[in-house]
């Protein structure tokens, strides 16, 4: 089992929330980004992935390495569409569980508001992220972590 990052767009305080957890846990953690993310330290729990500066390089990688069991933090809604065909647990920074039920709608919405911001029709957007939302993430990406563990264990000794 694995916690693979979408470093690139990933807020510190998530990163901050996750680097615990790979300590805590001792679940290896993987940040996959185009350039290096300040804050990463190598270990030999911890690796950061630098790809190269392709467009999707990073996204590219995380599909590579990504395998069943494993959990994936990424806002990047393509990116949780091709891993949640594969059959792994996709968050979004705000906690929120990608799944097969409702990642056709959310690339949908997606795809749509991208077409009104090409067209100058978009809204204005407002990044913000804060306690609440970091709290939302911590919560998420604990109960999905504790589960993926219990599911790991359940299956033998190895599989975490």
């Amino acid at each position: 089992m694995k916690i693979l990052v979408d470093a690139d767009s990933c807020p510190k305080q998530t990163r901050d929330v996750i680097l615990r957890a790979v300590n805590r846990t001792q679940i290896r953690g993987i940040f996959a980004a185009n350039r290096p993310i300040p804050g990463i330290s190598e270990t030999k729990l911890c690796t950061m992935e630098v790809c190269d500066r392709r467009h999707g390089a990073a996204d590219d990688r995380i599909v590579e390495l990504a395998e069943p069991g494993d959990l994936v933090i990424t806002r990047d809604i393509p990116l949780a569409s091709r891993l949640v065909e594969k059959q792994i647990s996709v968050l979004d920074d705000r906690g929120r569980l990608y799944t097969k039920e409702n990642i056709r709608e959310r690339l949908s919405l997606r795809d749509f508001m991208v077409n009104l911001a090409e067209q100058g029709l978009g809204p204005e957007r407002i990044a913000s992220y804060g306690p609440k939302e970091l709290k939302a993430f911590a919560d998420g990406f604990d109960r999905e972590l504790q589960r993926l563990i219990r599911t790991a264990r359940d299956r033998g000794p190895g599989s975490v």
